[in-house]
């Protein structure tokens, strides 16, 4: 005998919520085009490298569209639930919907996250969107035009997304080949926000803030990541990102020798190629001598 439990349904929607302020420096217009987007219910596309802090924006702007609509007095008791979700090649309609569950007591439905922030409202964040199947990104068209409808086949049903939901996106442009680029049914759904790494002058305090290293040897990292950057092209695929270099900022804290920490964490986390790590040692060895 199949059955649904509502209160199973929706529990833990709260987990969701980003109750403190993530730290987060806007680069340009960002901010202002999300809530443009937001009030008017635009899906959006966040495009950008790896690191460049697409995850932190949408975790900031998920903490300060819940501030508004809270002040408001728009928000349920649940919040403004942030539902992330890491897309992989495997990954199906049914892990995004929801699925039965066979239990003693017959079957019991989960939703799945995406179902979850369609009911409950707030952000569905699907991350790097084209690793997941074709076939799963299409359930998502529905709910990025006017209709803002869920299909849950499985139930029979069509859920209208709740007022204060949006649906956000990413891919890296950079690394995606032809079979696994964004289909233009699906782009063109979404109005698109690129990313790029911060400047040396955001970058800095970025790196000092996050790393809790002191103000000189951050700014001395955002050179080196303004410089490693310049070599794309020329051996490297990508620049390094910002995370990376917070990663060594990280370890220069827990007293590792700043050209090692870098070596570790920059050299070898972008490269295998030895001619290349030999060009980005040499960039990190004119910084930190």
């Amino acid at each position: 005998m199949a059955e649904t439990n509502q209160s199973y349904r929706s529990q833990h929607i709260e987990e969701y919520v980003v109750h403190q302020q993530p730290f987060y420096l806007p680069v340009k217009d960002e901010v202002q085009l999300f809530e443009a987007a937001y009030r008017e219910r635009v899906p959006i596309l966040l495009k950008g490298p790896t690191g460049s802090g697409k995850t932190r924006f949408v975790e900031f702007m998920s903490w300060r569209l819940g501030q508004d609509l809270g002040a408001q007095k728009r928000l349920s008791k649940a919040g403004f639930p942030l539902v992330t979700v890491a897309c992989h090649e495997d990954l199906t309609a049914s892990d995004l919907v929801g699925r039965y569950l066979l239990e003693v007591e017959g079957t019991r439905w989960i939703d799945g996250p995406l179902t979850r922030a369609v009911k409950h409202g707030g952000i569905c964040y699907l991350d790097e969107v084209v690793e997941a199947r074709k076939d799963t990104t299409v359930l998502i068209h529905p709910l990025a035009d006017h209709r803002r409808l869920l299909h849950i086949e499985k139930l029979g049903e069509v859920l209208e997304a709740h007022p204060n939901f949006l649906l956000v996106i990413s891919y890296n442009p950079g690394y995606q080949s032809a079979l696994k680029d964004l289909k233009h049914s699906t782009r063109q759904r979404f109005v698109a926000v690129e990313f790029d790494f911060p400047p040396r002058e955001l970058e800095g305090p970025i790196i000092e803030h996050e790393a809790g290293v002191d103000r000189e040897t951050a700014s001395s990292l955002a050179l080196l990541g303004e410089k490693i950057r310049n070599l794309r092209g020329h051996g490297l695929q990508e620049g390094v990102s910002t995370r990376l270099l917070i990663y060594a900022g990280k370890m220069i804290v827990q007293g590792i020798a700043p050209r090692r920490a870098c070596q570790v964490a920059v050299v070898w986390g972008l490269t295998d190629d030895h001619e290349t790590q030999r060009s980005v040692n040499e960039v990190v060895t004119s910084i930190f001598p």
